[in-house]
């Protein structure tokens, strides 16, 4: 299963084991069982403190990873391959004893929680978003034994994923009713099981000094803002909704310049990683939702939280970034994760075998019907125009493929269905006459919308929603800045993103030093 390369980095990890665990495998005699097996077998040859032991589960092939002679543990329903490689290796090591590197107050918060929790959590092996709340819900397991957990591939027990009418992942269940779908961190979870956490957190935020540069928002942009304005030795924070944003939700990434090939989660974790080793206050979690200008040159600007916690600082860098457009057409939000779908990657494999529709003939839209086409029984894609957009290797690719149809001058007015996706309607935009087809999922790839709504009475927004900047990245306000896809600079990409928030950290900071009690301070330096 492994080969030497990973044997050799898993066998390295595997001496952090302080306790003794159990491997407790339950299998059938299909292949996949065979296959985890002959995984199981493989990493307990690599510690003298794994033992691979058997039972009986009522999912086949799974397995518990169980601390010898206590109930602390996890499961994993299926192989975790892929993504979920990461998650195995940690929770071998987290129910071997080696202690996690979560926040202090966060691992006390999850063992102060009350009562049964019993998580069941649907992933893919092709989801960048599974990772983060399979490990942060394993953890909770591992620390509160109230709190159980097992991760299940979806791929693997699709009837389960169809009774259960799971249509995107991560989705999680507690006690077998929904708890939520998406990417979650372990303090959103902790967050949502215990309110007092959240209003401890808005309390903390809200008694934090004003900041000389605050940045809003932790994608490239972000990251790139607070790694420049923190070199030049000032009080930067970093407020992220979600640190990485866009970048998280992509794949494979091979036009950042010097690296030939990586991945999104990756260079998320990266570019995390570089903003810690500068000295940033990083606040993850954390909506915007009203930005208060300063009323005069020099004073503080301040930003309202979803928390209610309000931040101050005397420059702000607005780097909130971009979401994906919606259609706007009826039954789109009703059966959002119920059929309708924004990526591919991570909810293509709930759609084996069945027919899904993919809205948008760009780039992202073809390369989603091409990625589909290798696990859906078949993919038709809508595009509005007359044409396709994308680049010609990508339409020659899709030409190639017998179970994908493409309607062109096609205007989609409505996602059908029941209690999931049944079908859509589109209109013929040449003859006007409507047509439905018959469908299990709907993937939307149209674009981007910036994440301004909460700025359109604080600073001049363009008719498309971006914030307006000049070439400093100066927004209509002294003071305040802005970088990456939020922005009307032409052309969404990361190493764009990167320079324009290296830009407007490095103007933040001129602003900075020009203003009069800057120069004041300056003057009896130089006359001391």
């Amino acid at each position: 299963m492994l080969d030497a390369h990973l044997t050799q980095q898993l066998e390295a990890y595997l001496v952090n084991i302080r306790e003794p665990i159990e491997l407790v495998a339950s299998l059938g005699d299909d292949a996949k069982s065979r296959e985890l097996e002959a995984l199981l077998t493989q990493i307990a040859g690599l510690s003298g403190k794994i033992a691979l032991v058997r039972a009986d589960d009522k999912r086949r092939p799974s397995f518990m990873i169980r601390r010898t002679g206590t109930d602390i543990g996890v499961r994993f329903a299926g192989i975790p391959m892929g993504h979920e490689f990461t998650s195995l290796v940690l929770a071998l090591l987290q129910v071997g004893g080696h202690p996690s590197r979560a926040a202090q107050e966060v691992i006390e918060a999850v063992k102060g929680l009350d009562g049964d929790l019993n998580f069941e959590t649907y992933f893919s092996l092709s989801c960048q978003n599974c990772p983060d709340v399979v490990q942060a819900l394993n953890l909770m397991a591992v620390l509160n034994p109230r709190i159980s957990h097992v991760a299940i591939d979806g791929a693997l027990f699709q009837d389960e994923v169809d009774a259960r009418k799971v249509l995107a992942v991560p989705t999680v269940f507690l006690n077998g009713e929904p708890f939520g779908s998406g990417r979650m961190e372990l303090e959103q979870i902790v967050a949502r099981l215990d309110r007092g956490a959240e209003a401890k957190a808005a309390e903390k935020l809200d008694a934090k000094d004003a900041f000389d540069v605050l940045i809003v928002g932790g994608g490239p942009a972000g990251a790139a803002s607070a790694i420049y304005a923190a070199r030049k030795g000032i009080r930067v924070g970093i407020a992220a909704e979600r640190f990485g944003g866009q970048v998280l939700d992509t794949m494979g990434i091979e036009n950042f310049i010097s690296v030939p090939y990586t991945e999104g989660p990756k260079l998320a974790a990266q570019l995390e990683s570089h903003v810690r080793d500068n000295d940033v206050d990083i606040m993850n979690l954390q909506r915007a939702e009203r930005l208060i200008p300063a009323e005069s040159e020099g004073g503080l600007h301040h930003v309202v939280l979803a928390n209610g916690a309000t931040l101050k600082a005397r420059t702000i860098i607005l780097s909130t970034g971009a979401r994906w457009r919606q259609m706007g057409v009826p039954g789109e939000e009703e059966f959002r994760n119920k059929g309708v779908a924004y990526c591919p990657h991570c909810d293509g494999p709930l759609f084996k075998g069945k027919r899904v529709a993919v809205i948008g003939g760009g780039n992202s839209g073809v390369e989603a019907a091409i990625d589909l086409a290798g696990i859906v029984g078949h993919v038709t894609l809508i595009e509005y125009d007359g044409q396709l957009r994308a680049d010609a290797v990508l339409q020659r690719k899709l030409n190639s493929l017998a179970n994908v149809d493409v309607i062109t001058s096609a205007m989609t007015t409505r996602v059908n269905g029941e209690d999931k996706v049944t079908g859509l309607t589109y209109r013929d935009r040449t003859t006007g006459t409507d047509h439905d087809i018959a469908l299990e999922g709907v993937f939307v790839q149209i674009g981007l919308v910036p994440n301004t709504e909460w700025l359109k009475d604080s600073i001049a927004l363009s008719p498309r929603g971006e914030i307006e900047i000049d070439a400093r990245g100066q927004t209509s306000h002294k003071g305040i800045f802005a970088a990456g896809d939020a922005t009307t600079v032409p052309y969404k990409q990361i190493v764009i993103a990167m320079g324009a928030g290296s830009t407007a950290a490095l103007s933040a900071f001129d602003h900075l030093i020009r203003l009069p009690d800057a120069q004041d301070a300056a003057d009896e330096v130089q006359a001391a």
